[in-house]
């Protein structure tokens, strides 16, 4: 929709827009709210470091590293053998690294 810059105002539209500073002053309170209510959320899931693990018990099963897979010595990371970008010296290093 073009709009004529130099055409009279409508007085009409004037008096049904808000002003700046109700406006702000609202967009704030409604964010305030929103942000006080994800906090609550958020926290109700979180673990405090150096929290008590003892009684905890593992439901990952965890799996020794596969024929075909290699262990990058740059990140760290399982990588499947396709990952492989080259070995330098005896140490292989993934595609992410390498890049």
């Amino acid at each position: 929709m073009t709009t004529d810059y130099d055409a009279p105002r409508n007085q009409d539209q004037e008096k049904n827009t808000v002003p700046l500073e109700e406006f702000t002053n609202q967009g704030a309170q409604r964010q305030t709210n929103q942000i006080d209510e994800d906090e609550a959320v958020v926290s109700e899931g979180l673990e405090l470091p150096g929290a008590d693990l003892s009684g905890e018990e593992l439901t990952v099963r965890v799996l020794p590293q596969q024929s075909d897979e290699f262990t990058c010595m740059e990140c760290f990371l399982v990588h499947h053998i396709s990952q492989l970008a080259s070995e330098e010296g005896d140490e292989p290093v993934c595609a992410d690294c390498v890049g």
